[in-house]
């Protein structure tokens, strides 16, 4: 491996993970800077450790020093954000131009889903009243979009995973396979203005400014989003803050999935992310869900578990299993609680 491609693959390690020491994570600051190499010892917590994988500890400590209480507070207090955050309130447009606060993911599944690994490239567009005449060429676009999404998305994965030390194709052979379960989706989020032009809300006491698509992880193993100039994008910080992320049409962004957060036995975290609307102008984006075949096995990697410092957090399952499970929920429930480890590998899942 060449030194850039060295250097890359970690920068991509680096920036799925978020340091419990070194980075400022909560409203403490940085906490190696408040307790010094001593802390290590007095909270338990390996230098090492990610703010994902301290979260994930059982702790219920009471220390005889303030300021370490506080610290444990401040894990209370993300664990608990992590899991029972606030909810955003989000709009969707149903029958006859009306609006309601209840999101049908089945509906939506079953307007994006792929049934069919392969389709005929005349069915690939269709229009309900007549066909352009240049349609052909809007189904070869897409298709060849498509693709090169697929092969950036497999080299990230490559990257990704030779900055774990595993095999290179670790990842990526999950998509590469020819009855992957990978989908491209294209959103259309009207202005603030003209969400209020004509609209029938069903439910006034809702805050309009915040109409898009409420905050959520995606559940594939990673997500690329490209978008118009139009910003609309946050992603949630560990201390609650969410952040708006620049539009540069130029540039893609990449989100880690569930899945992946699975493979990696939470070293990497599933991002939570959310879009609003602005009062200008609508935001366009095209966002490539990269999936595993439906009928994939997927858990932590071996390579990546350790009995002592990094035991196994997640059983293993179907992606066919998790998909189920996913879109039977809420668009901002966590999923992944039902598949830790602490239930019984043999246990029948509960749904």
């Amino acid at each position: 491996m060449s030194l850039e491609r060295s250097r890359v693959s970690m920068q991509i390690v680096k920036a799925c993970e978020t340091s419990f020491w070194f980075d400022s994570w909560s409203s403490l600051g940085c906490i190696i800077e408040k307790l010094g190499e001593r802390g290590y010892i007095d909270l338990g917590i390996p230098k090492t450790a990610t703010v994902g994988e301290v979260m994930a500890m059982q702790r219920r400590r009471h220390h005889r020093t303030g300021l370490l209480n506080q610290i444990e507070e401040e894990i209370t207090k993300q664990r608990m954000c992590n899991i029972a955050g606030e909810r955003d309130i989000a709009l969707w447009k149903g029958e006859k131009d009306s609006y309601r606060n209840k999101f049908v993911t089945s509906e939506t599944w079953r307007q994006i889903r792929n049934a069919k690994p392969e389709m005929e490239g005349y069915k690939g567009v269709w229009f309900s009243h007549s066909t352009p005449k240049y349609s052909f060429i809007t189904c070869s676009a897409v298709t060849c979009y498509v693709e090169a999404i697929k092969q950036l998305a497999c080299e990230i994965l490559d990257l990704t995973a030779e900055g774990l030390r595993l095999p290179p194709h670790t990842f990526s052979k999950l998509i590469r396979a020819v009855d992957s379960d990978s989908v491209l989706r294209l959103n259309h989020y009207p202005s603030s203005n003209q969400f209020l032009s004509g609209a029938k809300v069903s439910d006034m006491s809702v805050s309009l400014p915040r109409v898009g698509f409420g905050e959520h992880t995606d559940p594939q193993i990673l997500t690329v989003l490209r978008s118009n100039r139009v910003g609309g994008l946050q992603v949630a910080f560990p201390d609650g803050r969410w952040v708006s992320v620049s539009p540069d049409p130029s540039t893609f962004c990449v989100n880690v999935g569930d899945l992946l957060q699975v493979m990696t036995n939470g070293r990497f975290l599933s991002v939570r992310h959310r879009a609003v609307t602005t009062g200008h102008a609508s935001r366009l984006s095209m966002a490539y869900f990269a999936g595993p075949s439906v009928h994939a096995k997927i858990g932590p990697i071996p390579g990546i578990i350790t009995a002592a410092e990094q035991p196994r957090l997640y059983r293993t399952f179907t992606w066919a299993d998790y998909k189920k499970f996913a879109y039977s929920l809420s668009l901002g429930d966590n999923r992944l609680d039902i598949f830790r480890s602490c239930v019984d590998e043999h246990d029948e899942l509960g749904f």
